[in-house]
């Protein structure tokens, strides 16, 4: 998988690693915003649609209150630096969980949506790991 990388690289110019570091932070506050208000945002409020929702799912509206809290969590975790590549890391594992649920328990076709959130998460995580290897002192 090729992913964008904002480390320094031979023949990389100051410039490409720029236009990708901004790329990569319009992606993630696109995403973050996304899951803060046309995801988490009605889950918490209760909306029919949501309720609606997580009764087909079959597993109560506890769960609910549970995926809006980590998308909550997810999302802020997106727009902090340091978390950035572990927040990434965690929505794609959110992610996986939506496709599968759309594919076997709601509408299929919406699976499309998460595929599309997880490969730029995918992106993010790839990216910005480095940056958190590098703070932490482990290669």
């Amino acid at each position: 998988m090729t992913a964008i990388n904002t480390q320094a690289a031979p023949g990389t110019t100051a410039t490409t690693r720029r236009a990708a570091n901004i790329a990569l932070w319009a992606a993630q506050i696109f995403i973050a915003a996304f899951l803060l208000f046309a995801s988490a945002a009605p889950k918490f409020a209760g909306q029919q649609d949501a309720v609606e929702t997580f009764t087909k799912i079959g597993w109560g509206q506890w769960f609910r209150y549970v995926t809006g809290t980590v998308e909550l969590v997810g999302a802020i975790g997106l727009l902090i630096p340091r978390l950035a590549g572990l927040a990434a890391l965690g929505l794609i594992g959110l992610m996986a969980g939506a496709v599968l649920t759309q594919l076997f328990v709601l509408e299929p076709v919406w699976a499309l949506l998460p595929i599309a959130y997880g490969v730029i998460l995918a992106l993010v995580a790839r990216a910005r790991l480095p940056q958190l290897t590098a703070r932490t002192g482990r290669h």
